[in-house]
This record gives structure tokens, sequence and C-alpha cells, in this order.
């Protein structure tokens, strides 16, 4: 590491949260103005305009551009490596600090020689407080109290919840084991005595072996709430993820073959394998059991009132064919299940017209296939029509009744309209409010509050009296302005108000975003221009049903097609490409410029929204059509390409 000469070195690891970045590099950038400091931003090949993004709005900052994702390790070591400040802070970018965080956390560390490490006081997007600011060294007993629940059950316990450290006030500085990589201020003297980060750890498990290996070299690491900054979480939505059990999990491992003597470190990996296969097959589980139940009580059910059904034709001594029981009725049961699925009747909200719609549909097509039947096949359009009636009359029953039931998932009034406080001048909450408008959001009511004890005779009120105007009001969000408000007043508004029924975003300067976290269980998210029409999960499905039963047809009739297609083995492997889902029919167009960064991401394609276009590289055009395609997609837009230029497919 480079000699000190800077009293503070910050290291941010980017990777593809274009938005959380600008958020966080404003707040540092604000907490660092009377403090000798350096900022890096190490970036893990972003491919969203990150690196735009730092080069075009902060270039005080040193930037590294890594063509590859070197992982969480390697990319802070590359920057501690060239840093120079006395100490160093490794954070993430999905996190605001406060305008004196990084001085109160300096002045701590002058008056405890003792210190090797700090971690601070988070909160999440909600305003509640996370339990991993503070955590002790995951030991066999305290992984196996962690990973089989018991630390959650009994969190205040000095037995069971050593993890987090529960029995500690959250408010109470503390001496701790472990820092949370998400912040982790760092005295250089420290890592130069004990190491930086180990590589063999690509992400997660880092931070417990620095802060433990810390804790070897006889230094204490601290606990220190009276700094605290808002983490996003970014990270959390994968905990569920069979990916992330592996990773994590693994990452407990190697720390405990090198920390823990040979015999507990293989009663710990005994008990971490044990986790893994644990926790993934319960995560493996639960996402079947999730995505399955109800598509299956559905056609179970569809499929026995079907079969009641046939009890009328019983009563007048009319005897169902043995292979209508057994081939037809199944049959009629997944024409319709599929025809509710692609009309979007398992998307969220739901909608008690594609049930409709969807069973209508389905009538159709076996009535059509009954037509072209043989007459001795056939046996009662009269039994399709009871069916359709029976199919559609459950789907409304059922889900008007989970309506009822679970109301929050089921609810159909579909997304609701929230009444909205904004935080800020009268110019800011103008600008916050067409945001809001051109968003998918339904707005009820906007309220605007004075971020000063004055206010306008617009305004609800002052910044004051923020509590009441969320109780009289019943405001579902609060929305801040960074512009006219600081970090530490967002910061002790979100922890003052903390509740499960009220939202906070905050709303960066000269921004088309507010950014903000709805839920400890789900990351940051955002309000943008609407432009992802493309990724909903109707159109997603219904893209990739399009592209398979081309693709399809297009691949059994291969023999005749084949002829009319200069480069034959190009057009059978795009075909292919396309049927396996490697690749799509229609996709972007190409933009070496990068144009296309923000797009919602989907598939490559074969053919463009730019086919008819003469000029394809006017790059300017072809970034509008792109646009254009995401946003107002729809199944018809692919057809109309596809039928229009059938003839480049084989490119």
């Amino acid at each position: 590491m480079k000699k000190t000469s800077k009293k503070l070195s910050i290291i941010i690891v980017n990777y593809n949260v274009e938005y959380f970045l600008e958020q966080c590099l404003n707040s540092v950038l604000k907490a660092t103005k009377n403090i000798d400091a350096e900022v890096f931003v190490v970036d893990n090949n972003s491919i969203d305009g990150s690196v735009d993004l730092v080069k075009e709005k902060f270039p005080e900052v040193i930037l590294y551009d890594n063509q590859e994702n070197l992982g969480f390790s390697k990319a802070n070591n590359q920057a501690m490596r060239e840093s120079k400040g006395e100490y160093i802070l490794l954070l993430n970018p999905d996190t605001v600090v406060e305008e004196d965080t990084f001085q109160k956390c300096i002045d701590f560390m002058d008056d405890h020689p003792d210190a090797g490490g700090l971690g601070v006081r988070m909160i999440d997007g909600k305003g509640k407080f996370l339990p991993e600011s503070k955590r002790g060294l995951p030991t066999p007993s305290v992984a196996f109290y962690k990973i089989f629940g018991l630390s959650r059950l009994f969190p205040k316990s000095k037995q069971f919840g050593k993890y987090h450290l529960g029995y500690l006030d959250e408010f109470d500085t503390n001496e701790i084991e472990i820092l949370s990589g998400a912040y982790m201020f760092m005295r250089k003297d420290a890592l130069e005595k004990v190491g930086l980060l180990d590589e063999a750890f690509f992400m997660y498990g880092e931070d417990i072996d620095l802060s433990y290996r810390i804790t070897q070299g006889g230094f204490k690491n601290y606990y220190f709430p009276e700094a605290q900054i808002i983490h996003y979480k970014g990270e959390s939505t994968k905990k569920s993820s069979i990916n992330y059990v592996f990773v994590f999990y693994r990452a407990m491992v190697i720390f405990a073959q090198k920390h823990f003597s040979q015999k507990n470190a293989k009663l710990f990996s005994f008990f971490i394998n044990l986790a893994i296969y644990f926790r993934a097959g319960l995560a493996l589980f639960s996402r079947f059991i999730k995505k399955t139940f109800l598509p299956a009580v559905d056609i179970t059910v569809i499929i026995f009132g079907l079969i009641l059904l046939t009890k009328i034709w019983e009563r007048e001594h009319i005897e169902f064919p043995i292979e209508i029981l057994k081939f037809a009725i199944p049959g009629y049961a997944v024409v319709w299940f599929l025809s509710v699925l692609f009309s979007g009747g398992y998307d969220l909200p739901i909608k008690l017209k594609t049930y409709i719609q969807g069973g209508l549909i389905g009538t159709g097509l076996i009535l059509i296939v009954y037509a072209l039947l043989p007459k001795e096949v056939q046996f009662s359009r009269l039994y399709i029509l009871l069916g359709a009636g029976w199919v559609i009359s459950y789907y409304l029953i059922s889900r008007v009744f989970l309506h009822f039931v679970l109301n929050e998932k089921f609810d159909l009034k579909g997304i609701k309209s929230k009444s909205f406080a904004i935080v800020g001048d009268e110019q800011e909450v103008e600008r916050v409010k067409q945001i809001l408008i051109n968003t998918t959001q339904k707005v009820n009511k906007i309220h605007s509050v004075s971020p000063t004890k004055q206010k306008n005779e617009n305004d609800s009120g002052s910044i004051e009296q923020l509590d009441q105007i969320i109780h009289i009001h019943k405001i579902e969000e609060v929305i801040f302005c960074a512009k006219n408000n600081t970090a530490e007043v967002i910061i002790k508004w979100m922890s003052h108000i903390s509740s499960s029924d009220i939202e906070f975003k905050i709303a960066q300067p000269n921004s088309l975003y507010l950014i903000g976290s709805n839920s400890i269980d789900t990351s940051g998210d955002l309000y943008v221009l609407e432009i992802d029409k493309i990724t909903k999960s109707s159109n997603k499905r219904n893209k990739r049903a399009f592209d398979f039963i081309v693709s399809l047809l297009s691949f059994l009739l291969t023999p005749i097609l084949i002829w009319f297609f200069n480069n034959k083995s190009k057009y059978f492997k795009n075909i292919w490409q396309v049927l396996i889902g490697q690749k799509s029919l229609v996709g972007y167009s190409l933009d070496p410029k990068n144009h296309m960064l923000k797009l919602p991401k989907i598939k490559d394609g074969i053919l463009t929204p730019t086919e008819n276009e003469k000029d394809e590289s006017d790059y300017s055009l072809s970034a509008k059509l792109n646009l254009i395609y995401a946003r107002d997609y729809s199944i018809f837009t692919d057809l109309q390409i596809v039928i229009t230029n059938w003839s480049k497919l084989d490119r």
C-alpha cells in the first residue's frame, strides 16, 4: 500500500447498480467536504452505464474500469493497494451516508488507538435497523444456531443470539467481532499488519475473514451507532436462490478451514454442508410450491368439475364413451388452463377479465378442433359449452374468494392509488410530481411538505410536522428531495417514522428517478419512466411462446423453407437457437455506441426493430426504435417484423 498522505480513502466496488452508485457518491462527496479524502470506484465490468456516469458526473473520483468481474475481494484490494488514507473505508454502492458520518468515525478511531475496525448503525430503505450492523464470530455452535433458525427464534439470547449479537442494544457502542462488508471502516496500520482481503473469497465471507484477522492481530473491532447510514440490501433478494446458498455457505467452509482447528473445521464443514443441502432443498421446494400450487389446484378442480358434468348425461341414461373420459376431459382442461395462463390469469395483480378472455379463447380452440374431428369421435358441443361455463365460473369465484382471504396478493383492485408526501422546495416538488405521473404508479394525491420551518401556501406543512401530515392525510409514501434535505435529516425521519405501512424514496437532483426500498427483504427499487413493457410477465411469456411456435414450425418445414435461403446452415442454426431459447426472433438492434444500455434486458434477436429502415447505421434512430420497441411491445410487433423480413432469418 502507498504511504499515508490522506486522512481517509473510500473504496466502492460497483457492479450494475448505476442509480444507487450515483446516490451513494452524492452522499459521500458531501460527507468528505471538510476531510482530506480520496474516493475510489472499482467497476467490475458493468454494462448499465455506471462507468460513464462516474466519468461524466464525478470526475474527482478515481475510477478503475475492470474488463471482467474480479469479485469483491480482488476489486477492493486493487484500490486498497493504491490508497493513501490513514483510514480505509470499504463501502457498498447501495448506501447513503450522513454528512458527518465519516468525521464521527475518524474522531472515534483517533480517540481509540486500539481500534482496528469500525462498523456503524445501518437502517434499511424503510428505516428499520439492520441486525447485521453488529455480528459475532460464526463458530460451529453460532453457525448451527443461525442455520437452523434458533438465532431468529431467540434473538436476545446470549446463547442463541450471538450471530447478530441481539443481546447488545442497537444504540450502545460496543466491542464486536465481525464488521459488515457494507461499511468496513479500518485503520491502515492494522491492514498492513494483518493483510488485505483474502482473494480466495469471491463474494461473501471476506468481511468475516478480515474482521477476524484484525482481532487476531491485536486490534479491536467496534460497533459505533452514533454514525449511521442507509443500506438498501441489494443482495438480499438473492438469499432465497440456490446459487446464494452454495456461494455463501461455501465461503463459511473456507473460513473454517482457514481459522479453526482441524477438528472444529471438520465439525463446522459438516454442519455447513448439511445446511447447504437443507437450505437448497428448502429453496427448491419453496419455489416449486409457490409456482405450482395454485395452478395444480386449478387444473385439478377443473377436471373434477368436468367429470361431475358427465353426471347430467348419466341422468338421461346417456353413457360417456370411455375414450372421452380418458382423453377429452384432460385435454379440454389443459386447453382452458393454458388459454387462461397465456391470457395473463396467473400474473399479478389479477384481473377478472383475463379469466373470461382465457375461457372464451380456450372454448373457441376446443370447438375448432372438435369440428375437424370425424363424426364418430364427436360427442357433444353442449358439454363443451357447459364445461366453459364451469371453468370461467370457477376462476371468477375462486379469485374473488382469494381476494377476501389473501387481499394483499390477490387484490382485485390491482395497483392501488397512493398518497404521496414530497419533502422539498416548490421547484423540486413539481419536478418529482412529473416523475411520479410518468411512472406506472397510480397517484391518489400528492402533498408538498416544506423542508424548512417556512412553508408556502400550497404546502401541507413543514418537515417538523411530517409525522402529523402522514397520519392526517393517510400518506403511504414519503419522497425526500436530496437537494433540499440532508442525509442526516432523511435518516433521522426514516428511523423516527419507521413503519411497515410507510415507504420511502429519495429524489436525487437533476435525475429522472426516485430510489428506495419497499421492505427489508427486497432490494432497492426505482421509479423511472416506464420503458419495460417488454419485460412484463405476460409479454415475456407471449414472446417466448411466439418464438417457440414459429421456430418449431420453421424447423418442421425446414426441408421446404431451407431452399429460400442463401446461407442455409446459418438459417438452421438461428432457428435451432430460437427453439431452445438461446435467441429470440426479434431483439434490439446492435448499437456499438451503447445507446441501448438502459433498456430492459432481453435475448439477442435475429431480426431487429430497424429492419425496415434504410440506414441501420443511424445509431440515434436505432436507439429511438429500440426504446419504442421496449416501451410499446406487443406480440403483434414481432409478428409484423417476422412476416415482412422472414427472408433475413439466415443472417
